[in-house]
């Protein structure tokens, strides 16, 4: 966006990382999931969306996805809705819409999060996954996507959670990979992709694939590093270990934290899925809303 983003958007305060936008852009043209076997793409769909109440929502419902990339999520979101909304700042919009080229029901905005130009409090639903935590101010992203919504609406999110659940030589692990994230995350795109590759087969794939082994062994692999990947092909190990070494702004939060953010922003009945990812949730527009001006 640069300077062309502040013209378009001139007069909203930009809430954006562009050197975070940049690298997301080249990203998801990279790996655009295209080698991302179908069956795969549905379980981790099915993870992030167990606790969405698709029931609630009405016929033919009006959404947004916030952050779409390449569309991954919208492609499974858009046969069960009326019109999705497919807001992303970066090049991957043009992925997204090669990907959804089927799905008419799809309009796409390249837009920033305080800048989406979809109707306030017009929206059946939301989400966003992966993403806010990107975003300088997260909390002020929640309140703009809440913004949107009808009362009552349900809003999905996955923020990266703090760790508070792992123990103390975890952090440790993670404290580390964090120092090596902000060295590798700093250079240029080719030594980036060159980089996460590298880590990707010598270190997310032999712990995935000993978590399985042990995990069939009859052993709980739940606090052995990456072992959510144990059933994960190595394409997607490739695509979260750019996304994880390769993004210069990371912030991470503890549930509480999430809990705090999303009333603030006018969110009630909120609900956290008990299982990876951490952590994931949703809530529900409020009938006399609480939210903050923004």
């Amino acid at each position: 966006m640069g300077i062309c983003a502040s013209r378009e958007f001139m007069g909203i305060k930009e809430n954006v990382d562009q050197a975070t936008v940049n690298g997301f852009g080249e990203e998801w043209s990279k790996f655009d999931q295209s080698e991302l076997p179908e069956r795969e793409l549905v379980e981790l769909f099915e993870s992030y969306f167990s606790i969405f109440p698709w029931d609630k929502l009405p016929e033919n419902a009006e959404g947004f996805d916030v952050g779409c990339g390449s569309g991954r999520w919208a492609k499974l979101v858009a046969p069960r809705v009326g019109r999705l909304h497919c807001i992303e700042p970066s090049a991957a919009l043009e992925v997204a819409r090669k990907n959804l080229i089927q799905f008419h029901n799809c309009t796409f905005h390249k837009a920033i999060v305080n800048a989406m130009p979809i109707e306030d409090a017009g929206m059946d639903f939301g989400y966003s996954l992966g993403v806010l935590h990107h975003i300088p101010d997260t909390q002020a992203a929640i309140d703009a996507c809440v913004n949107k919504l009808k009362t009552g609406a349900p809003f999905l999110v996955y923020l990266y959670y703090a760790l508070n659940n792992r123990p103390s030589w975890y952090k440790i692990v993670w404290r580390a990979s964090d120092v090596l994230r902000r060295l590798i995350s700093a250079s240029p795109h080719k030594i980036k992709y060159i980089a996460s590759q590298i880590i990707a087969a010598l270190v997310y794939l032999p712990l995935a694939r000993l978590s399985a082994i042990m995990e069939k062994i009859g052993f709980n692999v739940s606090n052995i590093p990456l072992s959510n990947y144990r059933n994960r092909s190595f394409y997607t190990m490739r695509t979260d270990a750019l996304d994880r070494f390769g993004t210069k702004l990371e912030q991470r939060f503890s549930r509480d934290q999430i809990k705090a953010m999303m009333e603030k922003a006018g969110l009630e009945r909120i609900r956290f899925s008990p299982v990876e990812p951490f952590w994931c949730a949703v809530g529900y527009r409020c009938s006399k809303d609480n939210s903050k001006n923004i």
